[in-house]
């Protein structure tokens, strides 16, 4: 427990010193190096010491003792601290490794990461063994520990017990509570959230919040309530309002909220001028969305909206090291920080051509440097392939509830009407209403109904991609409907579309049914195949990824699908139960 309470042994902090002294040689001496001094606020020529994984010293100085340390002339170069990633869903079909190794490549070295699947879907000791692994790969990785389920679960009060989420507070690697997606209840009166908000608060770690269209007093309140930050603000205005409560504003740029140009010009507009209560997050988007970048993404659409280069570093550097209390390790290029450096062609353009992660190249020149990351082994952290040991038969396919579900976006969907005919087997293909179907995981309850928007012309889609970790059926057809779950049943999880009977297009995902194990650059081009499938048959909205996690989501109106069945998110009751199989 004490290698990992302290970053650092006692013996290792010794031999920092003795680097200084001259008696160790540094590991890489960064020589004539210009780097973004971000107190003074503009670029200085040093040479910086790196032993190990740590900056060991930036100044004039060359070290006594060189004896075997790699020199890398820096001439010519611009060096910037490694980006950080505040707000990271690392469970979105790609996986924690596989997102810390690509992102790692446009230089983010540090990622702040959900831990609602680890809570989900793991037991708590494999749970927190996987985050000690991830300890030991290039890129610092972080955590979050909810305080809900962010759905409606048969069984919440075991999954978010008081031990549970204690123990997950209390973990090292966790820096934050949230985000805070169960704020109504907390405002209703959940006592034992806002005691859980509490003893976060009392080990000096920060609480997000998740206050999509929150009016001023609702973030007074929860300000005073121990939120310290929020990543929901979609316009200027809503950026000063969480500014003028005292909170750290996320500003976005996602798949489905490609905010960040419209924030900053009507931040702009608004007279705000100081950044360092902003940071810059791309909120845990699909690969797809990642092809060409990411944190370096959205530094270069500051910089092009006119936001000084200083400020727009720093919205993916110190100002997120100073939030989270650990500027004393990563954020800033300085003595004794994690030796994690974006090295620049030029300042204008932030995506790095050579990159060091705690004192390891990952990319040189360009170019991608192999087998840093190391290989794990899934399935000894609980990470198997998904089985499913009962069949779905046509008695399933029972769909006569009065009202369905209406997709208004990618995220949103509200209650109507049923008025065709659904005592068929498949449905017309000249609308756009689909059989829909949540099945539990174990297979001991279902629930039907309709869905409107997603496609006129998917005959069945088989996902156990969810966001509560159950299966989602869909389509126009039930026979293909139940093809599509068969053929999931058989890879182990993912996402499989049929049409009349012939398998259309299919996504593995072996790691519980929910991540890939393929390297992001091949997941792009698998997701992206699916993407186009999907629209190709009718989805009318920017996301269908989004859409197959988001239907039991609670945290967003007005209808959801979830364990315990229709769930008015509004008036916060069930509508229709689901169905003991």
């Amino acid at each position: 427990m004490l290698e990992q309470r302290y970053r650092w042994k006692n013996k290792m902090l010794r031999k920092h010193v003795s680097v200084l002294n001259g008696e160790i040689a540094p590991s890489i001496i960064l020589q004539n190096a210009k780097y973004l001094n971000q107190i003074l606020r503009k670029w200085i020529c040093a040479n910086i010491w790196i032993y190990q994984d740590r900056i060991i010293y930036v100044g004039q100085d060359m070290p006594a003792n060189v004896r075997g340390s790699e020199i890398v002339d820096c001439e010519g170069q611009y060096l910037v601290p490694g980006y950080i990633e505040p707000h990271s869903h690392p469970f979105q079909i790609y996986n924690p490794l596989s997102l810390a190794q690509y992102t790692s490549q446009f230089g983010t070295t540090t990622l702040v990461n959900d831990n609602l699947l680890l809570a989900l879907q793991l037991e708590k000791k494999k749970a927190f063994s996987f985050m000690s692994q991830m300890r030991n790969i290039p890129t610092s990785m972080y955590w979050w520990c909810r305080y809900d389920s962010q759905t409606e679960l048969a069984e919440e009060e075991r999954v978010f017990s008081h031990s549970n989420v204690k123990s997950w507070l209390e973990h090292d690697a966790v820096i934050q509570g949230g985000e805070l997606s169960g704020w109504p209840q907390l405002l209703d009166g959940d006592d034992m959230m806002l005691h859980w908000i509490q003893e976060t608060k009392r080990m000096r770690k920060q609480v997000e919040g998740h206050f999509p269209g929150a009016s001023e007093k609702t973030l007074a309140k929860l300000m005073l309530l121990g939120v310290d930050s929020d990543h929901e603000a979609m316009t200027g205005k809503e950026v000063f309002d969480r500014l003028m409560q005292g909170y750290m504003v996320s500003l976005r740029y996602s798949s489905i909220r490609p905010d960040l140009p419209r924030l900053l010009s009507e931040m702009k507009e608004l007279g705000i001028s100081q950044f360092d209560k902003c940071m810059l997050t791309t909120d845990g988007s699909p690969s797809y969305f990642y092809e060409n970048g990411h944190i370096d993404q959205l530094i270069r659409i500051a910089m092009e909206q006119g936001i000084p280069a200083v400020d727009a570093y720093n919205m993916a550097t110190i100002n997120i090291a100073r939030y989270y209390n650990m500027e004393h390790l990563h954020g800033n290029i300085a003595t004794g920080r994690v030796a994690d450096i974006n090295f620049l062609s030029n300042p204008d353009n932030p995506t790095p051509h050579t990159v060091l992660a705690k004192g390891i190249w990952v990319k040189r020149a360009g170019k991608i440097v192999e087998d840093v990351y190391p290989s794990i082994n899934w399935e000894e952290f609980g990470f198997e392939h998904l089985v499913i040991d009962w069949e779905l038969t046509n008695d399933d396919m029972q769909f006569s509830m009065p009202f369905g579900i209406k997709l208004e976006n990618s995220v949103i969907t509200k209650p109507y009407s049923i008025s065709i005919d659904v005592s068929g087997e498949a449905l017309s293909r000249k609308h756009d209403e689909c059989f829909f179907m949540l099945l539990g995981r174990s297979g001991k309850w279902r629930i039907n109904t309709l869905l409107k928007g997603f496609s006129k012309e998917i005959g069945g889609l088989a996902s156990s991609y969810t966001g509560d970790g159950d299966i989602i059926l869909l389509g126009k057809d039930q026979n293909d409907m139940i093809l599509a779950f068969n053929r999931l049943k058989e890879i182990g999880g993912g996402i499989v579309i049929y049409k009349d009977g012939i398998l259309a297009i299919e996504l593995p995902l072996p790691l519980k049914g929910v991540m890939a194990d393929m390297p992001i650059n091949e997941l792009i081009k698998t997701e992206k195949k699916l993407l186009q499938y999907i629209k190709d048959a009718g989805f009318p909205f920017d996301d269908p990824i989004y859409t197959l996690v988001f239907f039991s989501a609670t945290h967003l109106p007005y209808i959801r699908i979830t364990q315990r069945g229709l769930y008015d998110v509004m008036n916060k009751n069930v509508l229709f139960p689901s169905i003991m199989r």
